[in-house]
Parts: C-alpha cells; sequence; structure tokens
C-alpha cells in the first residue's frame, strides 16, 4: 500500500465518522469552576479583609519556617488559612496575602486559580466533595452523586438556598480502596451507598453530629473479611528477621 493511499484512506475514514458524529453528540464534562475572578456583591476588591489577631500569629508561624527571601512560599498555607477564617477564597483574601508576602497580586492569583482546594466563590456551611475518578465509578459513584443531587436538588458548583451545603464533583481525593467516597469538609465518608450518603446528609441537617469513615463498618481501609497481617500484640524483639546463614 502506498503511502499517498494510506493517507486517503485515512482522510476518508476521519471523513465518514465526522459525517455520522456530529459534535453535538458527543458526550462532554466540563468543570463548573471559572479561572477568572468577575466581581460580584460578594466578592470584590473593596471588599476589606485582614487575618484575626489568632490567625494573624499563626501567619507570622507560617512565615517565619521559610527563610526571609523566600517568605512567598508561605502563599499556599496563608491562602488556606484566609479560606477557613472567610469561608472562600476572595480577591480580598489573594490581595491581603499578596501584601503581607510582598508578592505581585498576579502571583498569589495564578496560585489561587490554580488548585482546586481554594474556593474563589462564596460556600455553604458544608462542602461535598464527590468522587467520580475511575476507582470510585467502578464502585458506582454515578448513584452517590445521583442520591446528592436528588436529595438536595442541586448540580455540581451549586448551593442550597439556605447556604447548608455546596457541591462539587472532583477527581481523586486518595481514598480509592475505600471507594466509592465523599468528603465533607475535611472528613472523609466511605465505603458509601446511595442511602447511607442520603442518611449522613439527613443527620446534618438535623444537626445531628456524623461520624466519618467507612459506612462498612471497617476500620480505616483494612479488608472487608478483616485483618491479616500485623495480627502478632507482642512488641517486634529485632530478632529471627534474617535467615540464619546471612
Amino acid at each position: 500500500m502506498s503511502s499517498l493511499f494510506a493517507r486517503r484512506l485515512v482522510y476518508s475514514v476521519r471523513s465518514d465518522i465526522a459525517s455520522v458524529v456530529r459534535p453535538s453528540l458527543i458526550s462532554r464534562r466540563a468543570s463548573h469552576a471559572l479561572s477568572v475572578h468577575r466581581d460580584t456583591p460578594e466578592n470584590n476588591p473593596s471588599i476589606p479583609f485582614e487575618f484575626t489577631a489568632e490567625n494573624l500569629e499563626r501567619a507570622k508561624a507560617i512565615i517565619a519556617k521559610y527563610p526571609s527571601q523566600y517568605k512567598k512560599g508561605a502563599c499556599m498555607p496563608l491562602l488556606d488559612l484566609g479560606q477557613r477564617q472567610l469561608g472562600f477564597t476572595s480577591i480580598s483574601v489573594m490581595n491581603y496575602v499578596a501584601k503581607l508576602l510582598d508578592m505581585p497580586p498576579m502571583r498569589v492569583y495564578e496560585v489561587a486559580t490554580f488548585y482546586t482546594m481554594y474556593n474563589r466563590t462564596p460556600m455553604g456551611k458544608y462542602h461535598l466533595q464527590v468522587c467520580t475518578t475511575t476507582p470510585c465509578q467502578l464502585c458506582n459513584s454515578d448513584a452517590i452523586i445521583t442520591a446528592v443531587q436528588d436529595h438536595l436538588n442541586l448540580k455540581p458548583g451549586q448551593t442550597t438556598p439556605d447556604k447548608l451545603f455546596t457541591l462539587s464533583e472532583v477527581e481523586c481525593l486518595g481514598a480509592c480502596v475505600n471507594a466509592p467516597m465523599i468528603a465533607i469538609n475535611d472528613d472523609f465518608y466511605e465505603d458509601l451507598t446511595a442511602d447511607g450518603v442520603v442518611k449522613i446528609l439527613k443527620d446534618i441537617q438535623a444537626g445531628k453530629t456524623v461520624k466519618p469513615g467507612p459506612e462498612s463498618g471497617r476500620d480505616t481501609c483494612e479488608p472487608h473479611s478483616g485483618q491479616k497481617t500485623l495480627l502478632s500484640k507482642e512488641p517486634w524483639s529485632g530478632k529471627d528477621v534474617t535467615r540464619s546463614d546471612l
């Protein structure tokens, strides 16, 4: 087969596919996050922000960990501190951190828009992060996010009218062995079922304390059938760990 004929054949096949599969019919999953800032009544540079006295002391302790010429390395933890104080990483938080670290504001904006941990719009009291990456999806994370959406009547990127929940669809949160799972603020809820996640949401709405961890009852990420290794309760003696001829 000549190279010219091969190229024409590939072009013909591509044209046939394009004529059958219209772009509008191709399933796409887009992020709900916006990478640029848009001023809103709740988030604009005219809204003042400063650390509380307690958080300012924490900020000083964080900055002290870095050489003076590299104090910009404290940008990420200070943004996180500001987010925890205000509830989200507003443009005013970014500008304040930039001033505190003697950084150009644009350098701080670059950090805050790159990492998804920084929420740049007002959030609900409870941030629901539903993992839908491959391990969770293989364990039916679709049922989890559907249950959350149906129960709270919202979609990823939205907040409930009572400002109690904000829903996000996220990539891997690092608890694959306990899939499917979600993160609610700083806590992980794992081995979930659709009914189980709805119960968690109902308990939170009722003001109850919900225990994080696996819904299945297993301890952390041990096998469902029980622990298989490190069964000895005796402290390690350091002996009998190598062959005698070594």
